[in-house]
């Protein structure tokens, strides 16, 4: 599984990892809450921007999810 970290841009221009990604990124890439937390996908509630980075991470992992099909678990007969 891949690690998705969002991005923090500081008031000199650098960046750093992220603890999560805000809700508003999660809303402009189209995820609720819940299904952010299912996928696995970290959120920092404490956060309010919303950076084009981040929002373009979230749809390019949600992206590669869709793209690999669920293993399909073999019943015990």
């Amino acid at each position: 599984m891949t690690m998705l970290k969002s991005k923090i841009f500081k008031k000199d221009g650098k960046q750093r990892r992220g603890k999560g990604f805000s809700r508003e990124e999660l809303k402009k890439a189209g995820l609720s809450l819940k299904e952010a937390l299912k996928f696995g996908i970290p959120v920092d509630s404490r956060r309010r921007t919303a950076h084009k980075e981040n929002i373009e991470a979230v749809n390019a992992f949600l992206n590669d999810k869709k793209a690999k099909p669920k293993s399909k678990r073999k019943s015990k007969s």
